[in-house]
């Protein structure tokens, strides 16, 4: 089996994806614009070859990367990045080598313009907020203020994280918002509260989960992004059965087969007229990859799991192999910034949490701003000693 493996240097991580795919017996083929020299060992020993391009964003040279693969190794079985930004590439390779394990160009709108996920959410019954795209114009926005009030937020229509999207609070704001000259490229929503709530799972060819996941996440990305807040969400020690639920209902209702997905609901924190009662769940968007930075690594740490193993479990077999969890965990990640004094010193942290931290690194800028300048993940056995732990990193001066 080759799997073509797109940009596996970055995120740095991303090597343990193709490692496990190596482990059960497929062979990998890197694209990437690192240079071979500058892969890490790991990534290096995972790949049975590797074709550096100039520009990843020059699809000609990734379409050339690709035929060389073919040329050399065969048929290709699988093109995947795991990576969000490439994911209407990866549709475009798809398609034109007639890769059949997963989605095209046909359906890739479906899951990228927030837009058109509104459609499939309907088709599933399941609730989400009400919502109009900016191309609609100022006197459709007028009347959709009428019925959703304000505040309003806009977020790009396309995009990535939290970037650009943004409260409303009042008309001023709305005119404000209309004299951007690319107001057509956002989506304009009635403003929903409470938690962020994740269904991670690995999905197999049959649209059945092999492994699902719960994160919570209090602050959203973009409430820290905008204001600078530290960066912390936890994987549950249990999934909540209403998440399960409409997981598996988003599952259907997007025809979703054998990718790992990252499902993102809000838990109200109030009742909200046309969505539900507190501590229902809301769905906000769809995203057909792993989830971001270290949550991958947090399922694992909170379930006693592999999720990389099951996933690339799932492209090798269609099925799980991996045998089920002994026990469960929370597992939290905190990040702080730099230009924060806080009361307690990583030296702190490092001595008062040595039992319970699993990893602890420093991230690059382009991941900064929404994951932390210095970042802490630790497991822990009850609800109260994560919450000390969040309380004693982010303490700030």
């Amino acid at each position: 089996m080759n799997f073509v493996f797109i940009s596996p240097a970055f995120p740095k991580k991303f090597w343990q994806w193709c490692d496990a795919l190596k482990n059960n017996g497929v062979t990998v083929l890197g694209i990437g614009d690192t240079s071979y020299d500058e892969l890490c060992t790991e990534l290096k020993n995972a790949l049975t070859e590797y074709y550096k391009v100039d520009n990843m964003e020059d699809y000609d040279q990734m379409y050339r990367a690709v035929a060389y693969f073919a040329h050399k190794h065969g048929k290709i079985d699988w093109i995947e990045s795991n990576n969000e930004y490439w994911l209407e590439q990866d549709a475009r390779l798809r398609t034109d080598f007639n890769v059949t394990t997963g989605l095209k160009s046909d359906k890739i709108m479906s899951i990228k313009e927030k837009s058109e996920m509104k459609k499939f959410y309907a088709k599933g019954g399941i609730r989400t907020a009400r919502q109009i795209r900016g191309a609609e114009g100022f006197d459709a926005a007028k009347k959709f203020v009428e019925e959703a009030g304000y505040p309003l937020f806009v977020k790009p229509d396309v995009g990535v994280g939290a970037t650009d999207s943004y409260k409303i609070n009042n008309s001023d704001e709305l005119n404000h918002f209309f004299q951007k000259s690319n107001y057509a490229d956002y989506v304009i929503e009635e403003f929903v509260t409470g938690d962020i709530c994740t269904y991670d799972a690995v999905i197999n060819s049959k649209g059945e989960p092999i492994v699902e996941s719960m994160c919570v996440c209090p602050p959203s990305i973009a409430d820290i992004v905008n204001n600078n807040l530290d960066s912390t969400y936890y994987v549950e020690k249990e999934i909540n059965e209403n998440l399960r639920f409409w997981g598996r209902q988003t599952v259907k209702a997007f025809d979703v087969r054998s990718r790992m997905v990252h499902l993102e609901f809000f838990r109200l924190d109030r009742a909200h007229k046309g969505l539900g009662n507190k501590g229902d769940f809301v769905a906000l968007e769809v995203n057909m990859r792993p989830g971001g930075g270290f949550t991958p690594d947090m399922i694992n740490y909170a379930h006693e799991v592999d999720v990389y193993k099951i996933w690339a479990e799932m492209i090798a077999y269609d099925e799980r192999r991996l045998p089920d969890p002994h026990d469960d965990y929370f597992c939290v990640f905190a990040g702080r910034r730099d230009n924060v004094r806080y009361v307690h010193s990583h030296e702190d942290i490092m001595q008062k949490y040595a039992y319970a931290l699993k990893m602890w690194d420093r991230l690059p800028a382009i991941l900064a701003g929404a994951m932390g300048d210095q970042t802490y993940i630790a497991r822990f056995r009850t609800r109260e000693e994560m919450d000390e732990f969040l309380a004693y990193v982010c303490h700030r001066c």
